[in-house]
């Protein structure tokens, strides 16, 4: 017997009109739901429509901007799916177009965290179903990293759309800023179907400048 399983799209912070945008071109209507900061900089969000038995998708982008830190959104999104949950949501899926600490999925130097890992368990301890982002940093470590559903949406089609046609008759040189960027400056190439035009840059770290050593 198949039930139907009513649909809940919410927009977290700074994400509202890019989900109304969403909403419209979806033909859903967002839901509401509430954001209440307090005077020792903690803070709660809970839906202000019942979710109960609901397939609930939750955008949220987590860089960090003038407002709040990726720290900050993290905490307010995870906080949010766990209150999803409670109210009985059926399924809670996260839409992150920018997936914080996804960079560091690797150990580089010893005793490193690998942050990607750790940002995954708190996702699924608080009950997140799916994980979808955009362009995430390295694809293979974030699927490894979480055990829920995770999606990596790759946007070089759309780019490919826009400047194939505009850039038609001209020449160009694809450019990577670094070795980690390379592999998709090659597909965006390839897929504009042109000749090997390309140029490689190199991304220094000032590691011992910005490093903090407490002892």
């Amino acid at each position: 017997m198949l039930v139907d399983v009513e649909l809940s799209l919410f927009a977290v912070g700074g994400t509202r009109d890019y989900g109304l945008r969403l909403a419209e071109h979806l033909d859903l209507l967002l839901s509401e739901h509430e954001e209440r900061g307090f005077e020792d900089g903690e803070h709660k969000i809970r839906p202000l429509t019942s979710v109960r038995r609901h397939d609930v998708f939750v955008i949220h982008s987590l860089y960090g901007d003038a407002e709040q830190s990726p720290n900050d959104k993290l905490c307010r999104l995870l906080f949010f799916i766990g209150a999803l949950k409670d109210a009985g949501a059926e399924r809670v899926t996260a839409v992150v177009p920018y997936l914080c600490y996804a960079r560091k999925d690797r150990r580089t130097q010893p005793h490193d965290p690998i942050t990607t890992k750790y940002v995954a368990r708190l996702f699924e301890a608080c009950g997140a179903d799916a994980v979808i982002t955009l362009d995430v940093h390295n694809v293979a470590a974030f699927e490894n990293a979480f055990r829920c559903q995770s999606t990596n949406l790759e946007a070089i089609p759309l780019f490919v759309d826009h400047f194939a046609r505009l850039l038609r008759h001209e020449k160009i040189a694809v450019v990577s800023p670094d070795i980690g960027g390379a592999k998709r400056a090659e597909q965006f190439r390839r897929a504009c179907g042109r000749t090997p035009c390309g140029a490689l840059g190199r991304l220094r770290r000032e590691a011992a400048q910005r490093r903090c050593r407490h002892r």
